[in-house]
């Protein structure tokens, strides 16, 4: 595979606006409620979602038999948010890894070939993969070219895989426990996006907004982003194109 080349900044023309990237997680029929809730607060705001999905997840639960969580994620796509391929069934494949973190070329292939086929089926199939724990062996990098993929989604940056080209991004993922160090890097996460000019990444799994902590983590995260002026994308999105925000404050359609 041809070697990732980071793209160099422009330093001759005007800085451009740092840009932000919600994600949601865990979202299945025992988090579909508070799932809703959050998307409709996010909708009130103009910040768009990236819905990181996976066909089947521990548990034997299988997206195929879950219609109304199926049914309201297609009604996603329809609003504009992205729908993100993450993971074949989140199944460790070794000890203490994420699914695709160590595994080699023909097994990354059978699991997201299997994925992508799932997703075709239930109307959901997307060019965008975010790996479960963002954690992407090589084998599975190398894997996703002829798959058809057009984006690998990691903590640290995400790759256009047509062009080779990595955008550095900088995460920020509450979870329950160490709050007060979580808080701590709050402010650190979005100044650090901003002046570095990196994609901000927010991310939240949906087996977490019923605690008040990183419920309130989130939006202080969200809040301190939008206060910086930062811009609200989904992934996927092409460049220049317009945000929610930007059509509530503007009043476009």
């Amino acid at each position: 595979m041809a070697e990732e080349q980071k793209s160099p900044p422009d330093e001759g023309s005007a800085p451009r606006s740092t840009e932000l990237v919600v994600s949601l997680s865990g979202i299945r029929d025992a988090t579909l409620d508070q799932v809703r809730a959050l998307a409709e607060r996010l909708d009130a705001q103009g910040v768009p979602l990236s819905l990181l999905v996976a066909p089947k997840l521990p548990g034997k639960y299988k997206l195929a038999k879950d219609l109304a969580t199926a049914d309201w994620l297609r009604e996603r796509r329809s609003h504009g948010d992205a729908i993100v391929l993450h993971g074949y069934d989140q199944a460790a494949t070794k000890r203490r890894k994420a699914e695709f973190a160590a595994l080699p070329e023909y097994e990354a292939r059978l699991r997201l070939t299997a994925a992508d086929r799932m997703m075709d089926h239930l109307g959901l199939r997307t060019r965008l993969f975010a790996p479960p724990e963002w954690a992407a062996s090589p084998g599975a990098q190398a894997v996703l070219p002829g798959l058809g993929f057009s984006q690998l989604i990691r903590a640290d940056s995400v790759l256009d895989i047509a062009t080779h080209t990595v955008r550095p991004a900088r995460l920020f993922a509450p979870r329950p426990r160490y709050e007060s160090w979580q808080r701590r890097m709050v402010a650190f996460w979005a100044w650090r996006s901003d002046r570095r000019g990196e994609l901000a990444q927010l991310a939240i799994s949906g087996k977490h907004l019923d605690s008040d902590s990183v419920r309130g983590l989130f939006f202080e995260a969200l809040d301190l982003a939008l206060e910086r002026s930062l811009r609200p994308v989904r992934y996927g999105a092409s460049p220049g194109e317009p945000s929610r925000l930007t059509s509530l404050i503007t009043g476009a359609a």
